[in-house]
């Protein structure tokens, strides 16, 4: 994601803001209703039809209908001046038996953005999941899911999400890609330029998954935790205080917030929506910003990236400074001395480190706040100066040469991104 996204995330948002309790929906919940599904919309009258049919659409893994009974939508439609409402009651009355819940509102100027919208919508669905005593859903409470209107979920992106929350996590963020049709207005440049930087993302999570083991979310699985496919329980989204209160990247800010207080996030490849790849901008920081972005840098000009080495050294680092934190947890009388070389590598103060560990708080939160004083500080980026994106792949990929089982499973194949997504004229978000 653009840096400059990063700079309008609030790292220091507390976990304590007071859920709003209002009424968007008047119509109650059912009590079957398990998960309720969310989406922001604004004059998206081109895409909004195969929004709801996918949401209408939804089946289990054997291809059988899900009971609309289990699951509801509330589309909020806002600040429109096309015929988004006409299109989305239309769809209502043609589909009785689907609870879709159509919300028009004329914002503010204070109030007409994304983030502020999805925060309405997802307070919302806690609301309505909360009156009906939080339905279980293998063992979890109800689920609020949420996706966008320019967006197609899978078929089974309800049954693949429930089938992640049942494994134990607490919330599953799905694989995002760009849609054919739209892709075909793209340059070559921009296709490319976008492809080999999801592609070093790709590298960079896999590394992660065999250097910092995370039970919760193993390979394969991918880097994208997006409002465009997001889904929390109810209980995990109060505790973690709801969505923040930024304009965008509202679900960046969102998923750190879970990570603060301990949440455990799945990026499920199974779990899949196709989005537009539009260059229209609508929002600060969208993906629409991100092609421009591409557009504007020239054939030319280098994308610098942060080096294999660096990665790995981050990663690796983390890990054992993990380790040393559950010791801690377990009673273990940590000084200063024990984390000197792990405060010298990081490039922070071992003083700071040692109090930051001392502090009752998540592991995810303290490391944050390491990659906080990293930026402020400035010894890190100092160290690990950026480099090409091409070497960065190629350094990425040697390393994990390496670290690769002699062989991958089938699903790992299959989920492993290929540049084959250039004949398809697909790519990922």
């Amino acid at each position: 994601m653009n840096s400059n996204c990063l700079k309008n995330i609030d790292s220091d948002f507390s976990s304590l803001r007071q859920i709003e309790k209002h009424s968007l929906v008047q119509t109650p919940p059912l009590r079957q209703c398990k998960v309720c599904v969310v989406v922001p919309a604004r004059n998206e009258a081109e895409l909004l039809e195969s929004c709801l049919r996918a949401l209408e659409c939804q089946v289990d893994f054997r291809g059988q209908r899900l009971d609309h009974k289990q699951y509801e939508v509330i589309l909020l439609l806002n600040n429109c001046t096309d015929d988004s409402a006409v299109i989305a009651h239309k769809f209502a009355h043609q589909h009785p038996d689907f609870r879709l819940h159509v919300i028009e509102r004329l914002l503010s100027p204070t109030e007409a953005y994304i983030g502020r919208v999805r925060q309405m919508l997802m307070d919302e669905a806690y609301h309505r999941l909360a009156q009906i005593n939080f339905a279980t859903v293998n063992g979890k409470q109800g689920v609020i899911a949420s996706t966008d209107g320019d967006t197609q979920v899978s078929p089974t992106w309800l049954a693949a999400t429930l089938l992640e929350l049942s494994k134990g996590v607490d919330a599953v963020g799905g694989r995002i890609i760009a849609d054919s049709a739209s892709c075909e207005a793209l340059t070559p440049q921009v296709k490319m330029r976008y492809l080999r930087g999801d592609y070093y993302h790709q590298l960079m999570v896999e590394l992660e998954a065999y250097l910092d083991v995370n039970p919760h979310d193993h390979w394969p699985r991918h880097a994208q935790h997006y409002g465009a496919s997001l889904a929390v329980t109810a209980q995990m989204y109060k505790k973690a205080g709801g969505m923040p209160a930024v304009r965008t990247p509202e679900d960046v800010a969102f998923y750190r917030a879970l990570l603060r207080v301990g949440a455990r996030f799945r990026h499920s490849p199974l779990v899949q929506v196709t989005t537009s790849a539009r260059q229209t901008v609508r929002i600060d920081c969208g993906f629409a910003s991100q092609l421009n972005e591409w557009e504007k840098l020239g054939q030319q000009q280098a994308f610098l990236v942060e080096s294999a080495h660096a990665i790995e050294t981050r990663f690796t680092t983390r890990k054992y400074l993990r380790d040393l934190w559950r010791r801690i947890l377990n009673g273990y009388q940590h000084s200063a001395n024990d984390v000197s070389h792990y405060a010298t590598t990081l490039g922070v103060s071992a003083q700071w480190l040692w109090a930051e560990l001392a502090q009752p708080q998540s592991f995810d939160l303290i490391f944050e706040r390491v990659e906080t004083r990293q930026q402020q500080d400035g010894l890190w980026q100092k160290r690990w100066p950026l480099v090409n994106l091409e070497q960065a792949i190629a350094d990425l990929s040697v390393r994990l040469q390496k670290l690769r089982p002699q062989k991958l499973s089938e699903s790992e194949v299959v989920c492993y991104p290929t540049f084959n997504y250039v004949e398809h004229g697909d790519f990922c978000v």
